[in-house]
């Protein structure tokens, strides 16, 4: 998950009335920073500056921890049936507000009015997936393991832990995270995008309305020097990061040595791999829609085609139906394409179209400098096809996160396996096919962690876990689901044995180990 250079610090100043600054939450109250740096929040199709976003100091960091710490060891206690009544709440205000969290996503972000309500959905889910906690924190049980000793297991929370989060799922990730450590009964620090902080503030705000006691949940602002932060405090048990590869190995390597529980989710490069006798229609659609939905800034976008035999003739019409979408402003009516995030998120994406070409990768639709009457200072890429693309090309072998779809050909199926098994990345990958067979034969042979099979996107409900792999992932436990339980909780194993009276004052010692 590539996050593109962010815009250099602004200086404190004092800020424009008509200009918001984005507050903390620290103890459950909201508080204007202190902070000397500060970052604009831009519409991106626009240029319009929504608000203003500080970098947390030191000070606030530790006073956002330390409240946590304390709210800790009540919240601990808090009878698991009243945590799960908060989320079934927090769920329902969600669901009330929908329509306002998207129009404030796709201000701040970019994506369609459509596509936003996806990206607070899907965090949805795992909402209501923590109100089911009750269930979800069971322990196990064995009676007579040795004479008269019973066995069981309790899951316990861990402490203080945070989440790090990006901007291309401002609702979704967040909600992936603070909802089953709070539920758990951890209390949590929380670091959003500094790029579009908006809609987080406001799901944050719900969850306080919900009946999130004061410091069960806290938020800083900031970059790297918070981030840094938060992987150094001692109070921290666990962090949840989701960004790119670089950012990422560096949280893992510098949590890990003091000691946290740390899981990554990063950089990907998914293929969809296509058979001839793949239903051609559905096929290209559901090809389009997983390339170009969000700008493809999406982890788990669609970035590389493999074309399998004659599905390589399918090209052209798969240039066709790109064509037929719509670039527009996310709000717009009938959008299929919003901007990219930022000014920087386009020229980057702009240099690695260029060095497509320079490198021989045919240029089978140029998305670069399109029109879009109104928006003329929007930061918009149309979509963008590569064929002819080959491993070593820096459109293959770099995550783009921008419109751009790049085609490689081979001639069987083995040999596609075998090319998506080469690359380094391990997010997701799809084929497309009628054959049972040649499905179950990918299902078995790939090694990636998320597969679909006539699924472009095959991102797990929120019943199961995000289970991307290899480069793709850091830590053996992904975020929600079954593996959020595991990573937030710690097991804790009781032996036990009781005595009667006619038991208690005999028998011989015992100075083995062993329980009969």
């Amino acid at each position: 998950m590539t996050t593109p250079a962010a815009a250099p610090f602004v200086a404190e100043q004092a800020n424009p009335p008509s200009i918001p600054t984005v507050p903390l939450l620290i103890g459950g109250a909201f508080v204007e920073s202190r902070a000397t740096q500060w970052r604009d929040v831009v519409n991106p199709a626009t240029q319009q500056i929504l608000a203003r976003v500080p970098f947390s100091t030191a000070e606030e960091l530790g006073a956002a921890v330390d409240a946590a710490r304390q709210a800790f060891s009540s919240w601990r206690r808090t009878p698991i049936g009243a945590r799960a009544r908060i989320f079934l709440k927090y769920q329902q205000l969600i669901r009330d507000n929908m329509k306002p969290l998207a129009a404030l996503l796709t201000a701040e972000q970019g994506k369609t009015l459509a596509d936003a309500e996806g990206d607070i959905f899907r965090g949805l889910e795992v909402v209501e997936h923590a109100a089911s906690i009750g269930t979800l924190q069971m322990g196990e049980r064995a009676s007579q393991v040795a004479t008269g000793v019973d066995t069981w297991t309790r899951l316990e929370a861990l402490g203080v832990c945070a989440g790090i989060t990006p901007f291309n799922f401002p609702a979704m990730i967040p909600l992936w995270m603070f909802p089953m450590a709070i539920a758990t009964g951890n209390t949590f620090v929380l670091k959003p995008s500094e790029q579009d902080p908006l809609v987080t503030m406001r799901l944050v705000e719900l969850a306080l309305e919900a009946g999130i006691p004061p410091g069960v949940l806290n938020v800083v602002h900031g970059g790297e020097a918070v981030v840094n932060g938060l992987c150094d405090h001692p109070d921290i048990k666990a962090i949840s990061f989701v960004g790119s590869t670089r950012v990422g190995t560096q949280v893992h390597r510098r949590a890990s040595q003091t000691g946290k529980r740390v899981q990554c989710m990063m950089g990907a490069k998914n293929h969809a791999v296509v058979l001839p006798d793949a239903h051609r229609e559905q096929t290209l659609n559901n090809l389009v829609g997983a390339a170009f939905g969000a700008a493809g800034q999406r982890c788990m976008a669609v970035s590389a085609v493999v074309l399998v035999g004659e599905a390589r003739t399918w090209i052209p019409q798969l240039v066709a139906k790109a064509k037929t979408l719509k670039l527009n402003a996310g709000h717009e009516p009938g959008t299929d394409v919003g901007p990219l995030i930022s000014c920087a998120a386009k020229a980057r994406v702009g240099s690695l179209i260029e060095r497509g070409i320079a490198e021989g990768a045919v240029l089978a639709l140029d998305g670069r400098q399109p029109q879009v009457p109104g928006y003329d200072q929007g930061n918009f890429v149309g979509p963008t096809i590569f064929s002819g693309v080959t491993p070593g090309m820096a459109v293959y072998d770099e995550e783009i996160f921008g419109p751009v779809l790049v085609l490689l050909e081979v001639e069987t199926l083995d040999e596609a396996i075998a090319l998506v098994n080469a690359n380094p990345n391990g997010n997701g990958t799809a084929l497309f096919t009628q054959s049972g067979a040649a499905a179950a034969k990918f299902e078995d042979q790939i090694d990636v962690g998320q597969v679909g099979i006539n699924v472009p996107i095959p991102v797990p409900v929120a019943l199961f876990s995000f289970s991307g792999s290899r480069g793709s992932k850091l830590g053996d436990l992904g975020p929600y689901g079954k593996q959020a339980i595991s990573f937030y909780t710690q097991t804790k194993t009781v032996t036990q044995r009781w005595f009667d009276d006619e038991t208690r004052s005999s028998g011989a010692v015992n100075t083995t180990i062993s329980l009969r």
